[in-house]
C-alpha cells in the first residue's frame, strides 16, 4: 500500500531524514519506535505532504505523492492523527467529528460512520456539545482519532497516541487500534511506548538520528537484545 524509498527531509540545512525507507502492506500495523530526535514524526509529516523530501519517492497505491499538497494526500486516504491531538478547542466534539468529514458530501454515510465513532469511545457521545478544549486527555485523544476515522482513511497514521495519558486509557488506545485494524484500516503507528507498539504491530522498524537501523516482525523486535536494552529499559 505505502513504499517509502530513500526519502531524506531537511528543516532549512538540517537532515532530518537520511534516505529512509519503509513499507506498509494493506492490512498491516507498522509501528516506527526511536528516541525522541530519531525521525519519527518527520517521516509521517512527509507522507503525509507537509514536508517535501529533497530526494526519494513516497509510492502509495501505485503512485508517487511526493510533492503532492496535505490536502490532497488526505483526499487520497492517508489521515493522520497528529502528535498532541490539535483537535480544534473551541469547537464541540460534534463540530471536530463533522470537520473530519470535511471532504465527503455523502450524508448517510457521515452519519453511519459517526455511529461507529460512538461505538468505539461512547464517551464522545456523551459529551456531544462539549467544547473539545474542556475534555480531558484522554477524551482528547479519542477525539482526535473519531476525527480521523470520519475521513474514511485507507491509512490511518498515529503520532504517539498513548503521549501522557494514564495508563488505562492507554490500553483502550491499543484496543481500539487492534480492533480498526481487525475492520480492515491498515495503521501506520509512531510511539514512544516500544513495549506496547511492538506487541501490537505486525512489523517494526526501528529509527535513530534519521536512519532505519533495524526491521522486522514486532514480536522479533521485542526479543532482541538492542531493543531490550535502550527502549524497553531492560539492562
Amino acid at each position: 500500500m505505502l513504499k517509502v524509498d530513500n526519502i531524506h527531509t531537511f528543516y532549512g540545512q538540517i537532515e532530518a531524514l537520511k534516505g529512509i525507507s519503509i513499507e506498509v502492506h494493506e492490512g498491516e500495523i507498522v509501528t516506527l519506535i526511536g528516541a525522541n530526535g530519531a525521525g519519527k514524526s518527520t517521516t509521517l509529516k512527509t507522507i503525509s505532504g507537509q514536508l517535501t523530501p529533497r530526494e526519494g519517492t513516497i509510492t502509495f497505491l501505485g503512485e508517487n505523492i511526493v510533492g503532492r499538497a496535505a490536502h490532497k494526500v488526505t483526499a487520497d486516504g492517508i489521515i493522520q492523527v497528529p502528535e498532541g491531538r490539535h483537535i480544534f478547542p473551541r469547537m464541540t466534539v460534534l463540530e471536530n467529528l463533522e470537520m473530519g468529514a470535511y471532504l465527503r458530501n455523502d450524508k448517510d454515510g457521515i452519519a453511519e460512520d459517526q455511529e461507529k465513532v460512538f461505538a468505539l469511545f461512547p464517551r464522545l457521545k456523551e459529551r456531544l456539545a462539549q467544547k473539545g478544549g474542556t475534555l480531558s486527555g484522554g477524551e482528547q485523544q479519542m477525539l482526535a482519532m473519531g476525527r480521523a476515522l470520519m475521513a474514511r482513511p485507507k491509512l490511518l497514521m498515529l503520532d504517539e497516541p498513548s503521549m501522557g495519558l494514564a495508563p488505562v486509557i492507554v490500553d483502550l488506545i491499543f484496543d481500539t487500534i487492534k480492533k480498526l485494524n481487525a475492520e480492515g484500516i491498515t495503521i501506520l503507528l509512531v510511539e514512544q511506548n516500544a513495549a506496547m507498539a511492538l506487541q501490537t504491530a505486525h512489523r517494526g522498524y526501528v529509527l535513530e538520528t534519521g536512519n532505519v537501523v533495524l526491521e522486522g516482525p514486532g514480536k522479533v523486535l521485542l526479543t532482541n537484545e538492542k531493543v531490550r536494552k535502550t527502549y524497553l529499559g531492560e539492562l
